[in-house]
């Protein structure tokens, strides 16, 4: 067909246009394709959030006490502010929160009581129900794993690049924010370089962490960052009585190597095999499989409140928020740290190295193994001290 067209003019502008479709994907992009011609402008950020059970009167999933004892996490704590970024306009998000506290005997988190604040970047956002149900997933699962710390969620007028990032600057510039999450992301883009400075914030110990993706291997952006601690996903295998069997790497989770970024000095002291001098996601990895998902409580955008509001949800997108509370549980969750203690011989205190399973057909790049993997990363956390 392309030899049918004798217009060079006509063919430009065609060839741009497969170029920018071809970024798009079953999770908002094809992170497998880095396009010249896609740039931050195109960029639109997509929550990496797959529902398992909707609607539910009561919740199923792993509990916030289980994943704690998986995880070897504290049963409470936090501290600092704790900012999620996220798009358009969840009313509903501060009463949902006080019906999942309620639920698992969690400490209120309310705009009274100074725990929870809401943000909206621009007056005029409107709901979206998608967005709505990440919205959730992000503060309820952020206070249940950091109880005591403060919950800031910056909503972003729209999800373009521009506006997500908008958010991310106010959230960055707040000197109480400890750690910002960010549960979306999108294909890379020729021009990203040109936006990592966006992840450096006011304070010292501002940690930017970010879904590595859904879709299986590629890498995303703005995972790909060397700013920003990108977090993939696994499956959880458990007992009846929900004691951990076995962890190994989901088939979603996104990973692979940057098409842009260059390695980082955190990553060339590691020394990642087949990286090839570029920038290797995922850093670290979490619990993300639908089928061993969180119970998350929404009302915004739930057209069947009559069947109930329970919904258990999972994707990359779990662990941005859980691994931002990990921060304020511990102040001290960081790239080269991650880097130095996976590298100690005392490894096993830090991570647990997932070394099963895949997230595609391109063998190495694809599959879990011993020591850095791009799928998981590092591993799970199995600490809040690094």
């Amino acid at each position: 067909m392309v030899g049918m067209i004798k217009n060079k003019k006509i063919y430009a502008v065609l060839a741009a246009l497969c170029a920018v479709a071809s970024a798009i994907g079953p999770f908002g992009w094809n992170v497998s394709v880095a396009n010249a011609s896609y740039h931050f402008s195109d960029f639109q950020g997509t929550p990496p959030v797959h529902v398992y059970k909707s609607a539910q009167a009561k919740p199923s999933g792993v509990t916030p006490a289980q994943i704690k004892k998986i995880y070897k996490l504290p049963s409470t704590g936090g501290k600092g502010t704790i900012a999620l970024i996220d798009a358009y306009d969840d009313a509903n998000i501060e009463s949902d929160l006080a019906v999942f506290d309620k639920q698992y005997n969690l400490p209120a988190c309310t705009t009274t009581n100074g725990c929870f604040e809401r943000h909206k970047m621009a007056t005029s956002t409107t709901s979206n129900s998608g967005w709505a149900m990440e919205t959730s997933l992000d503060v309820e699962w952020a206070h249940a794993i950091a109880p005591t710390a403060k919950i800031l969620l910056v909503e972003a007028k729209t999800q373009s690049g521009a506006n997500l990032l908008s958010a991310v600057d106010y959230a960055a510039a707040r000197k109480d924010v400890v750690a910002v999450s960010m549960s979306w992301g999108g294909a890379e883009f020729s021009d990203e370089l040109s936006y990592d400075s966006h992840f450096i914030g006011a304070s010292s110990g501002t940690v930017f962490f970010a879904s590595s993706g859904d879709d299986g291997t590629g890498a995303s952006w703005p995972a790909a960052s060397p700013n920003v601690i990108g977090v993939g996903g696994t499956s959880l295998e458990l007992a009846s009585s929900g004691a951990l069997i076995a962890e190994s790497a989901w088939s979603g989770s996104g990973g692979g190597v940057s098409a842009y970024e260059k390695e980082p000095a955190y990553q060339a002291a590691y020394k990642i095999a087949k990286a090839n001098g570029m920038r290797a996601i995922p850093d670290v990895a979490y619990d993300a499989d639908p089928a061993s998902g969180y119970p998350v409580y929404l009302t915004t955008g739930n057209t069947t409140k009559a069947k109930g509001g329970w919904n258990t949800v999972g994707g990359t997108s779990a662990g941005a928020p859980q691994w931002a509370a990990i921060q304020a549980l511990g102040g001290s969750a960081e790239l080269t740290k991650f880097y130095t203690d996976k590298a100690s011989t005392s490894t096993l205190k830090y991570f647990r190295d997932i070394t099963s399973g895949s997230n595609g057909t391109c063998k190495y790049y694809c599959d879990a193994r011993k020591r850095y993997d791009y799928v998981t990363g590092l591993g799970t956390p199995q600490t809040t001290k690094f």
